[in-house]
């Protein structure tokens, strides 16, 4: 298991290459991932909003880091629905 801020992980989840992953495990792994990075992306824009009041360049940054994140959970809704 490891953690983040907000929530932990069951490291099997990321553990890849044990056995040729099902469709229902696949879907799960992606669920997984999405709500995931949605997480990430929700932290971002809130500390960006405090990394602002210090740093509005570095602020910026994050906020794109934010962005690109949910461009990357928009790819992985994309794969959930070809599961």
């Amino acid at each position: 298991m490891h953690e983040h801020e907000s929530h932990t992980h069951e490291l099997q989840t990321h553990d890849l290459h044990k056995h040729e992953l099902n469709a229902h495990e696949i879907e799960h792994l992606l669920e997984h991932w999405i709500e995931h990075n949605k997480s990430h992306s929700e932290s971002f824009r809130a500390r960006a909003k405090e990394i602002e009041l210090v740093n509005p360049k570095a602020a910026a940054r994050v906020r794109e880091a934010a962005e690109l994140m949910d461009a990357c959970t928009a790819k992985l809704v994309e794969a959930a629905g070809e599961v």
